[in-house]
């Protein structure tokens, strides 16, 4: 974490006790320093048509791909805003499926791996509940079957291996997925701790990769957890972080174990680490209409916005971050 990072962050009594008892922070006030600023919304979205905006990644050319999660669709949103579909899920063929806890059918997780997609899809059916995949201009094809009772909602991909860890916000579990070589849309149970369940309503939800440790999201108990990737205790969760309550997806901004994270249910994004330390940044004030994730490039910061419960306004909102 960077001097000028710390005061904004940890505040100025904390940030002299780390620098040293002989050093002085700098003379700008906490108060005046703003972690991330300059929030503008960058597109609105239609509601109508389903663009309710569930996972964010970035893309090269310097805007981000999305889920839209009630139109079943990923699509990119260029750094002037201008949006367009790069795919759309088939239609369930059964009528009568529904989709656990949320009851339509939806697109959820997203990963890039150069220029091939991976994308959750939950119906409720076993036909099409699962990891799908493509690269731009080719339909999506299903790669992985994952529980039909189950819904599959945050992903990430450890580089080294190909191996795509999958959250199950119902079952409380996490799985993974081989995405290379002979077991090509192999799954496995990584864990289904019971700190991974809900309490509730949603359990285990995003999901990041960090010095060879998974750390994901409970919406319900507002925590973050973490555990190893290999070695004896993989698969075995501890507490990060807590007091998060409503959290879905995070961010890890590059500047200690500091996140940033969206808490769908309250309309903020906070800053926090895994020290107990939170604060909040953005705010409904802002544009925030049920944040759902986060994603850094720089000092970019994208939080989508599906507006689930606000019925107003999904949308994708860039802020700055400071360092």
């Amino acid at each position: 974490m960077s001097v000028q990072f710390l005061p904004a962050f940890l505040g100025v009594p904390l940030a002299a006790a780390v620098l040293g008892a002989g050093a002085s922070p700098p003379a700008v006030p906490a108060a005046a320093i703003r972690p991330v600023s300059h929030a503008s919304v960058l597109v609105h979205l239609d509601l109508a048509a389903g663009q309710m905006p569930e996972n964010v990644v970035l893309d090269p050319d310097g805007g981000v791909d999305v889920t839209f999660a009630g139109a079943r669709q990923v699509a990119r949103i260029a750094a002037d805003g201008t949006t367009r579909v790069l795919a759309t899920l088939p239609a369930p063929r059964d009528p009568a499926a529904v989709t656990p806890l949320l009851g339509f059918p939806l697109a959820t997780g997203l990963v890039r791996d150069g220029d091939r997609f991976y994308v959750l899809y939950a119906t409720g059916a076993a036909r099409e509940t699962g990891v799908w995949t493509f690269v731009e201009g080719q339909p999506p094809r299903k790669l992985a079957d994952l529980p039909a009772d189950g819904l599959p909602n945050g992903m990430v991909m450890d580089r080294e291996t190909g191996t795509l860890y999958v959250t199950d916000s119902a079952r409380g579990a996490v799985h993974t997925v081989a995405t290379r070589g002979r077991d090509r849309g192999e799954v496995s149970v990584f864990s289904d701790s019971e700190a991974l369940a809900p309490a509730g309503f949603l359990g285990v939800n995003g999901a990041k990769i960090r010095g060879r440790h998974l750390y994901v999201s409970n919406l319900d108990k507002g925590t973050v957890l973490r555990a190893p990737l290999g070695g004896p205790d993989a698969g075995v969760f501890e507490t990060f972080a807590d007091g998060l309550q409503g959290i879905d997806d995070f961010a890890f901004t590059g500047s200690g174990d500091a996140f940033l994270a969206a808490l769908v249910t309250e309309n903020e994004v906070v800053l926090a680490d895994g020290s107990g330390r939170r604060r909040t940044v953005l705010t409904e004030r802002d544009g925030l209409s049920n944040p759902t994730s986060v994603a850094i490039r720089g000092t970019s910061v994208y939080v989508p916005s599906a507006a689930y419960t606000t019925k107003a306004d999904p949308n994708l909102l860039v802020a700055r971050l400071s360092r």
